[in-house]
């Protein structure tokens, strides 16, 4: 999100959401990597609620130890019928670049060593101007997809730009998935950002919590280091 008023260590302890009872199912597994617990909900919540066929993990590299918004999370998940795991990276306001390898390990670690049908992650320039967790998450996903070291079938990255904070978020011009949200979906999406997150009708959060989902949709390696590349060219 666009503030941070938090200093976390990243070397505490993850927090594990059990849900034993979905670890059991035998639907498709999809998972969702993301850098802070609510931007699951804000960039991809709609395609979550209409797509409960997938088993979902959702994880995070930071806000383990947050009284504030670790519970949330949990709150969100069982909405979601999914499971989850948080980590505890550094997310102070200086946003000061995170270790490449430790910021690895830590993604193989929360996707739990399963293969996966979808994971949805960060686009290589984030959603917005900007944040270097979001930017660091979501090429670290490509990456560890190119050497093997994750496992999934497809790739989707969140596509939304602000114009350099010309305005709120939206879907970009080079998404390959745009999803328009009923109404129900939208307004089930924004409640928990609301109710359960606790964000005001006025906060940025809120405002911006899109009823149009955009994504760029990717089914090898390769291309996703292709399209990386250029996005960031054109950045």
């Amino acid at each position: 999100m666009p503030e941070s008023s938090s200093s976390y260590s990243c070397h505490k302890t993850a927090t594990l959401v059990p849900l034993d009872e979905v670890r059991s199912d035998t639907r498709p597994r999809a998972a969702v990597v993301v850098a802070h617990p609510d931007d699951e909900t804000l960039w991809c919540g709609g395609y979550i609620l209409t797509h409960p066929e997938f088993l979902w993990r959702v994880v995070t590299l930071c806000r383990a130890t947050d009284v504030d918004r670790a519970p949330k999370f949990r709150h969100v998940l069982q909405r979601f019928g999914a499971e989850g795991e948080m980590a505890d990276f550094n997310d102070e306001p200086d946003q000061a670049p995170l270790p490449a390898g430790q910021l690895n390990e830590t993604i193989v670690r929360l996707l739990a060593g399963y293969s996966y049908d979808l994971i949805l992650t960060h686009g290589p320039r984030g959603e917005y101007t900007h944040h270097r967790r979001h930017e660091e998450c979501g090429r670290a996903v490509v990456e560890l997809w190119r050497l093997g070291r994750i496992h999934t079938e497809r790739l989707w990255l969140f596509a939304y730009e602000d114009g350099g904070r010309a305005y709120l978020p939206q879907v970009s011009g080079d998404a390959d998935r745009r999803d328009v949200l009923t109404d129900d979906v939208w307004l089930e999406k924004r409640r928990l950002m609301m109710d359960v997150y606790g964000y005001g009708p006025d906060s940025w959060e809120a405002r911006t919590t899109p009823r149009e989902e955009g994504f760029q949709c990717l089914d090898s390696a390769r291309i996703a280091i292709e399209r990386t590349v250029l996005r960031e060219q054109k950045s």
